[in-house]
Parts: structure tokens; C-alpha cells; sequence
């Protein structure tokens, strides 16, 4: 019912830049907050960054200042600007969405498959 297509990740020097993208397509009535979590391995998953559908927007303590969220409303598109990246950002970086989809009374949270993100010292 709905999809999630991420691109951006890649490997990259610390102190580098990645932006990573979300695209949610399918039936979609609304979509509420969208974030990007990531899982690092050994680890559990954790929230990055999320953003509410007014444009309000939480961080993890570790990327705030480097990381940005923000959304295209209209392209159903959630971005994830990394800045001066560090090792301890590598994981496999997740967006999450909240959509409302035809035929269903109530939205649910949808995840998409994962882009891997590395940075080397």
C-alpha cells in the first residue's frame, strides 16, 4: 500500500557530507511524522530524527548541530542532511513513515528497506 524508497547512503571520509532521501508512493490519503532511524550492528535501532507534519523536528543528542530532517509535503519526500559525519554515525539508516492509505480507516507507521551509510576515520 505504501512504499518507501531511500537513496543516498554511501561510504565517506569523516567530516564528510551525505544527504539522504525517502520517497513514500502508493495510495496515500495523509502522511503525519516521517523520521530516519538508524541500527548500527550489535545494536539496537535508534530515532535520529523525526519531523511532524507542521515542520516540528526532534534529534537524537548525538547529531544535533550536524544532522538536519526536513520534508517535501507535495513530493511525499523526507531528506536527511549529515554533516561532519563521524565512525559512530555508520548503521544501516531507515525512514518511517505515517500514512493514512485509501481504504483504511487508520494510518499506520510503514519503513523503508535501509541504506547503508559508512564513515571511515
Amino acid at each position: 500500500q505504501v512504499r518507501l524508497v531511500e537513496s543516498g547512503g554511501g561510504s565517506v571520509q569523516a567530516g564528510e557530507s551525505l544527504r539522504l532521501s525517502c520517497v513514500a508512493s502508493g495510495s496515500i490519503v495523509g502522511i503525519s511524522a516521517m523520521g530516519w532511524y538508524r541500527q548500527a550492528p550489535g545494536k539496537q535501532r535508534e530515532l535520529v530524527a523525526t519531523i511532524t507534519s507542521s515542520g516540528s523536528t526532534n534529534y537524537v543528542d548525538s547529531v544535533k548541530g550536524r544532522f538536519t530532517i526536513s520534508r517535501d509535503n507535495p513530493k511525499k519526500t523526507v531528506y536527511l542532511q549529515m554533516n561532519s559525519l563521524k565512525p559512530e554515525d555508520t548503521a544501516v539508516y531507515y525512514c518511517k513513515v505515517g500514512a493514512s492509505v485509501v481504504g483504511m480507516l487508520y494510518g499506520r507507521d510503514y519503513w523503508g528497506q535501509g541504506t547503508q551509510v559508512t564513515v571511515s576515520s
